[in-house]
């Protein structure tokens, strides 16, 4: 993978907009009883991180907040290439098809596209907002977070009718919500990419992860 990633050349990360990593998975993709567990968990874990803000550890107070959301979105990505709940729709090469090119399509007008990967029951994106983007007027007011809204929902409403135009279906293909954050430096933006383009290797689809067909990496200038 080494060679596969380091023959790209990455964008230069640009503190003043916003580049995101995106998790988005099939409807009824983990057992409810899971979600319960890990909300449960994520409740009781911001209890404590919140009283080192209250004690004035700031420092503390961040490291411990980065370090438990990348512990609660490890468990819950495992659970996501493991689980044997619900469909899979995305292993079919039709469906896969019609969101690869459903999220090529937006690059470079709803985002800068720098990576992504579709597994058979979540979807992974690494993109950066552009100014004109953020400067939108619908989103002068509105929060990093709150900025994906639209632009997800956009992407998930279109790419369900297809699928569920190919599965001759009826009713919800994705799953409501996604996780989503904001990455902070280029450090971390590397480690994302390797993440997201390792997935399918790491969750045994592949055994080189070249040869994962749903996968894409920019290669920048």
């Amino acid at each position: 993978m080494s060679e596969f990633f380091f023959r790209r050349r990455l964008p230069h990360f640009q503190p003043d907009n916003a580049t995101f990593f995106v998790t988005f998975r099939l409807a009824g993709s983990l057992p409810r009883n899971v979600l319960e567990r890990f909300k449960a968990e994520q409740v009781e874990a911001k209890k404590r991180i919140a009283q080192l803000a209250r004690e004035g550890k700031t420092d503390l107070f961040k490291q411990a907040r980065a370090e438990q959301e990348s512990r609660y979105f490890g468990r819950f990505d495992a659970w996501l290439d493991r689980s044997t709940s619900g469909d899979r729709w995305l292993s079919n090469p039709r469906i896969a098809q019609a969101v690869y090119d459903a999220i090529l399509i937006r690059d470079g007008h709803q985002y800068e596209l720098i990576c992504f990967t579709i597994m058979p029951n979540h979807v992974h994106m690494v993109f950066t907002l552009t100014d004109a983007q953020l400067k939108r007027p619908q989103n002068r007011r509105v929060s990093s977070k709150y900025i994906l809204s639209p632009l997800l929902e956009s992407l998930k409403r279109y790419t369900a009718g297809q699928a569920n135009k190919i599965l001759e279906r009826t009713g919800q293909f994705w799953q409501h919500e996604s996780y989503d954050h904001v990455v902070r430096d280029q450090k971390e933006l590397r480690r994302i990419i390797r993440y997201v383009m390792n997935n399918p290797l790491k969750a045994g689809l592949v055994k080189v992860a070249e040869d994962w067909k749903w996968s894409y990496l920019k290669e920048f200038a």
